[in-house]
């Protein structure tokens, strides 16, 4: 059912908290992530190992749980590939970050695609700018990334994902102060 520009000022409106707490919490995590990049970078690298490496053995696990489905093989082949890229990812840490850089580019592309697409569909939403700008922000540092391969890629990806995530903050922020007073009430005859 398609939302009238009534309802979804009504919806920010109603959840104006929620919208500036999550937008501070966004803008702080970014901040940090902006002043330590390095650290922001390589923990991130750290994390996705670990989550393959996590995904792959429960894959593995299951296709021996139930070989009896016809999906046993491709299971574990799935499971192996993925345990093995999160175990490479951890013992090559900096050469996992290159990887995860091409990643992050097209990752902040297609987000940037995506948020626009967001924007023209709230449009004519008071603060509709703000995500249109948060999209062309993301679509920009996804091109910034691409583009300073591969001798960036030990700082570039903490300060961009910094900036990507501190953009997302001050988008809900905007959007909800942008809200203003309560909607007025449907008047029905």
């Amino acid at each position: 059912m398609a939302k009238t520009a009534e309802d979804i000022a009504k919806a920010i409106h109603e959840n104006r908290g929620w919208f500036i707490a999550i937008g501070v919490v966004l803008i702080v995590v970014g901040t940090a992530a902006i002043l330590f990049p390095f650290l922001s970078a390589l923990s991130t690298e750290l994390f996705v190992g670990w989550l393959l490496v996590i995904g792959g053995i429960v894959q593995i696990v299951h296709a021996f749980r139930a070989k009896e489905w016809s999906g046993f093989l491709w299971e574990l082949l799935i499971g192996g590939l993925e345990l093995a890229a999160g175990v490479i990812l951890l013992a090559y840490p900096l050469a996992g970050l290159v990887t995860l850089t091409v990643f992050l580019a097209v990752l902040f592309i297609v987000e940037g695609a995506f948020r626009a697409a967001l924007a023209f569909k709230i449009k004519p939403q008071a603060g509709w700018g703000w995500v249109l700008f948060g999209g062309i922000l993301s679509g920009i540092v996804g091109v910034m990334i691409w583009a300073k391969l591969p001798s960036s890629a030990l700082w570039a990806i903490g300060l961009l994902v910094g900036i990507n995530i501190a953009m997302a903050g001050w988008t809900l922020v905007m959007l909800a102060m942008s809200s203003g007073n309560a909607p007025a009430e449907k008047k029905t005859s």
